[in-house]
C-alpha cells in the first residue's frame, strides 16, 4: 500500500521540467540561446579527486606552516643549496691549494715580464726601458731605491705626485714579480736616447758567509 507521503516523493513539483530523453530536470535560472542546463551529477572519480584535492591542500598546510619542512620552503631551499654550493667552492679551494705550482724557467718569467712591462709601462719608460715621461731604467740610479722591495712597493702603491699611478689592483702578484725581474734584466743595456740618471746610485747589498762576518 502506498502511503501518501510516497506518492508525494515520487510526483514532480509542478515547477518543475525535466528533459524528456534523460529525464533529468533542468537547473532553473540557466537557460540561454534555448539551450536550459540539467541537474547533472558529478561522476565519482571527479568527487573523489575533489576530496583528494581538500585532503592534499591540508597536509600541505600543515608541513609548511605547522612542519615547516625544509624541502617544501623555498626559502631554505634556497638557502640549503646556496650552502652547498659555498661549500663546495671552500672545497675547491682548499685542494687548489695542495696542487703544486711547477716552476718557471727563467726564460718564461723573463718573456711573462716583458709582455707586462709592454702592456703597461713602455708607455711611460720607453720600448727599451730609456724613460720618457718616466725615469730610465737601464741606469744604477733610483729615485725611491733600487731593490726589489723597493720597485715592488712604488708599483703597488704609486707615486702620484710623479704621474705613477698604483697597479694593485690592475696586476697579480706574479705580474708584478715577473715585470720587475724583467725590468732588473735591463740594467746596463745602454739604450740610444736614454734619459740623464735620476736619483741616487743604488749598490746591491751582496750577503756575506760566515767567514766573511
Amino acid at each position: 500500500m502506498t502511503t501518501q507521503n510516497e506518492m508525494h516523493e515520487d510526483t514532480p513539483k509542478p515547477n518543475t521540467e525535466f528533459d524528456e530523453l534523460t529525464k533529468i530536470k533542468y537547473m532553473g535560472g540557466h537557460e540561454y540561446d534555448g539551450i536550459k542546463e540539467l541537474d547533472n551529477r558529478l561522476p565519482p572519480w571527479l568527487k573523489y579527486l575533489f576530496y583528494a584535492s581538500i585532503i592534499f591542500s591540508f597536509a600541505y598546510l600543515m608541513l609548511v606552516f605547522i612542519f615547516e619542512d625544509d624541502s617544501i620552503l623555498q626559502e631554505k631551499e634556497y638557502q640549503n643549496e646556496m650552502a652547498a654550493i659555498q661549500q663546495a667552492q671552500e672545497q675547491q679551494d682548499i685542494e687548489a691549494e695542495k696542487v703544486v705550482p711547477i716552476p718557471k724557467t727563467e726564460a718564461q718569467i723573463l718573456g711573462e715580464g716583458k709582455n707586462t712591462y709592454d702592456n703597461t709601462c713602455m708607455v711611460c719608460h720607453g720600448k727599451f726601458g730609456q724613460g720618457l715621461v718616466g725615469p730610465n731604467l737601464t741606469d744604477e740610479y733610483w729615485i725611491h731605491g733600487g731593490s726589489m722591495e723597493d720597485m715592488t712597493n712604488i708599483v703597488l702603491n704609486g707615486v702620484i705626485e710623479k704621474g705613477m699611478i698604483s697597479y694593485s689592483n690592475q696586476l697579480s702578484k706574479s705580474q708584478i714579480e715577473s715585470v720587475l725581474i724583467y725590468i732588473q734584466s735591463l740594467q746596463g743595456t745602454n739604450p740610444s736616447d736614454a734619459k740623464a740618471p735620476d736619483g741616487e746610485k743604488y749598490v746591491p747589498e751582496v750577503a756575506q758567509t760566515p767567514e766573511e762576518s
